[in-house]
């Protein structure tokens, strides 16, 4: 097809965080985006508690900034831990660098509904075409090339149309109806193969200041809560159960859920005055399983997987959003340069593979790192979890899962090597965390260890870049011919080329 035969230059599937955010920085580019969304916004999603860099970086490159801090969601200046060998609590802040204390350290708790209609209607002012209450029901391909080049979807008539654009993007997470188009299949973490069991209450307590936004993670012998305080009165409330544990969740889900409460004293005593949401979109307890994942491709010609479509990680960090919207940012870069003709196709869908697949495994390795700090030799679950001490063959499990086929990571050469160079900072991560707690709450240094950092590392990059309004990426590529950002962050360019 001829450029001009396209109805679009983008269609997006799915209007969550992932899809606004990559639609909206295409469309800031010139180019013509179609979103298509199968529900009506407002609409329910978990996921509630940001990192500094989407808040910070992604958000003030959309626009958006002045509309969160208008939607008054709650503070959160790090997370506090019931984990580990201390009995106490203990917490970590997000002062990443003295560049950026205060409020550019802190991020939010957010209610999904009013987080994600932001972002769409932000998507829809910078010129995104939105069509909601409408299903993908597969992509088309041109019968030559095999190319996809657009999608077959039925709107809220139900009548089904074609709509033909040069890139297809799924953004529409775990559930995707397409992601399998790419081709390969979704590897299921043999580490992480947990459920989440999940619901709302009124009334649950606050921690005391300045911690009162934290999110509060809490371990127990089956595995651990979430406690996010999403406003003053709203709390959300989450069990994630390891594979031995989970004939607790069988039955009635919601007493599954309160008894599990009783079994963790810490959040017991949280919830002790309060009572769970029975109506409306926080009204139900919700079980979700096989959480973590990746898939062993990104994209083909025509169409590329980002966000949750692609992967997913555990949320004991609360990384899902801060992947799926760098994933929007590495692939918006991607196709901005393959639409303006600064690189051919598959050198830049390449480099967003290599990017994302690279993103995931700093956070899986951290946080098969931060599983493994737990010194209760008496709980099944954390004595199964015994990472450092693992037999080769797990380690290659991991290795297989982190590693995808072009990612180039030096965990492909040797699963035993590999082992080895990270069990100094597992052990750094777990001696920091194990240091004596004098009071509750009491802050950590966390982010000082190497795996902490590393995980930080390209959030600091994009809060720069939202900050300064360029990017301030080394001019080196992270493979060998390779790409690096562009001067304004949203675009590929070569090492030799500077300008963006």
């Amino acid at each position: 097809m001829t450029d001009n035969e396209y109805d679009y230059d983008v269609v997006v599937v799915g209007g969550g965080p992932c899809g606004s955010t990559i639609s909206t920085l295409v469309a800031m580019q010139g180019h013509r985006v179609l979103l298509l969304e199968k529900e009506r916004f407002p609409r329910y999603q978990i996921g509630e508690s940001l990192l500094p860099s989407t808040v910070h970086g992604i958000c003030r490159i959309l626009g958006v900034e002045e509309d969160l801090r208008q939607a008054n969601f709650m503070p959160k200046r790090g997370g506090t831990f019931r984990w580990g060998a201390n009995p106490e609590p203990w917490t970590f802040s997000f002062g990443l660098s003295a560049k950026f204390a205060g409020d550019a350290a802190t991020a939010y708790q957010v209610e999904r509904m009013r987080f994600d209609q932001i972002l769409l209607d932000n998507a829809r002012r910078k010129g995104v075409e939105v069509q909601e209450e409408t299903s993908v029901v597969d992509v088309l391909t041109d019968a030559d090339t095999d190319r996809v080049d657009g999608v077959l979807y039925a709107g809220p008539d139900g009548v089904r149309r074609e709509v033909r654009s040069r890139f297809v993007v799924d953004a529409s997470g775990n559930k995707s109806r397409i992601h399998t188009r790419v081709g390969g299949q979704r590897r299921y973490s043999e580490f992480f193969r947990n459920l989440a069991l999940f619901g709302y209450f009124e009334g649950g307590k606050r921690m005391p200041a300045p911690n009162r936004g934290n999110i509060l993670a809490v371990a127990f012998d089956a595995g651990w809560f979430w406690y996010i305080p999403l406003t003053e009165e709203l709390t959300s409330v989450g069990v994630v159960l390891m594979p031995e544990a989970l004939d607790r969740a069988r039955g009635d889900k919601e007493q599954a859920l309160l008894d599990l409460i009783q079994q963790c004293p810490m959040i017991a005593d949280y919830l002790s005055d309060a009572h769970r949401v029975t109506e409306g979109p926080y009204g139900e307890v919700r079980i979700r399983k096989d959480y973590s994942y990746i898939q062993e491709k990104f994209w083909r010609p025509g169409l590329v997987l980002v966000g949750d479509a692609a992967c997913f990680i555990d949320p004991v960090f609360s990384s899902g959003v801060h992947l799926a919207t760098y994933s929007a940012l590495l692939a918006a870069r991607s196709i901005n340069t393959a639409l303006r003709g600064g690189a051919d196709e598959t050198t830049c869908f390449e480099e967003f593979e290599v990017r994302y697949r690279r993103e995931y495994a700093r956070f899986h390795d951290f946080l098969v790192a931060f599983y493994d700090m737990h010194q209760d030799e008496s709980s099944y679950f954390w004595k199964a979890k015994k990472v450092t001490n693992n037999t080769v063959s797990e380690m290659e499990a991991f290795v297989e899962l982190v590693g995808g086929g072009s990612s180039n990571e030096a965990a492909l050469v040797s699963s035993g090597a590999y082992a080895r160079g990270r069990d100094a900072a597992y052990h750094e991560l777990a001696d920091l965390v194990a240091q004596p707690v004098q009071e509750a709450g009491e802050d950590r240094d966390l982010l000082s260890s190497t795996l902490a950092r590393s995980v930080s590392k390209e959030g600091t990059r994009i809060q720069i870049q939202a900050e300064l309004g360029e990017s301030t990426d080394e001019n080196v590529p992270v493979r060998a011919g390779g790409l690096v950002p562009s001067a304004d962050g949203l675009h590929w360019s070569s090492p030799q080329q500077p300008a963006g």
